[in-house]
């Protein structure tokens, strides 16, 4: 059965939407809540889950489009993976996958477990961006949030570990340093700039280009005035 990935109802506030990024292609196996795209309005960013485990047959918005309350922007086929497994219980069923060799069990560190081997839980946008900035490794941080979701609370406790000290055989111990008079050193100036500065233009999310409509709005609407008032303290 085919069925429509439709846009949130959005607030009586917010008219339109933007779509950030697709975490899943056409052709790709999907599964029931999971996260499929993240969808920016003017107050917050969105998560679009999968209503049904299927398969993404056909995506009809494309990243940075605009788009509205309740718009169809994908298609999943439910049935598309039950097509293929009755093709394989009609060939006779005892065909059976090749168990791993010890060549190829060989190639799969020791370090790494069965469950952060496949692919890693699904990260809120903030943990994300928080876990990019970190340089933490998104496989190494166990989520708690629904479905396996990490979080960034979950993000925030694993660079805590990963900052924790060394343990005392690993600690060096520090040399004895001989006390030496310092030398009076120069003032150094500082480099004159040249050239002119470095610039930089990126779009603006869908957030800050209301903030920006707003203060114009504001600028052009509010009354913007400065009066004098003369008293004459002499007296009578």
């Amino acid at each position: 059965m085919r069925i429509e990935v439709k846009v949130p109802q959005l607030p009586e506030s917010v008219a339109e939407a933007t779509l950030v990024n697709w975490h899943k292609q056409p052709g790709e196996a999907v599964r029931r809540d999971e996260n499929l795209i993240d969808i920016e309005t003017d107050k917050v960013v969105l998560e679009l889950p999968a209503p049904d485990s299927g398969v993404l047959v056909e995506v009809r918005k494309a990243d940075g489009s605009t788009v509205a309350g309740l718009e169809v922007i994908a298609v999943i086929d439910t049935e598309a993976k039950a097509k293929a497994t009755g093709a394989a219980k009609a060939d006779g069923g005892t065909q059976r996958e090749p168990a791993p060799t010890a060549a190829a069990s060989a190639n799969i560190p020791s370090h790494v477990s069965p469950a952060a081997s496949g692919k890693g839980a699904t990260a809120l946008p903030a943990a994300r961006k928080l876990m990019a900035e970190a340089g933490i490794d998104p496989a190494s941080v166990t989520g708690t949030g629904r479905g396996g979701r990490v979080t960034k609370g979950d993000v925030i406790a694993a660079n805590e570990a990963k900052g924790e000290l060394p343990s005392p055989a690993s600690t060096p111990t520090p040399a004895p340093v001989a006390r030496t008079v310092p030398t009076p050193t120069p003032a150094i100036r500082p480099p004159s700039v040249q050239g002119a500065r470095p610039e930089q233009r990126v779009p603006m999310s869908r957030l800050r280009q209301r903030v920006a409509e707003r203060l114009v709005q504001s600028q052009s609407t509010a009354a913007i005035l400065t009066t004098f008032n003369e008293v004459n303290m002499q007296p009578v």
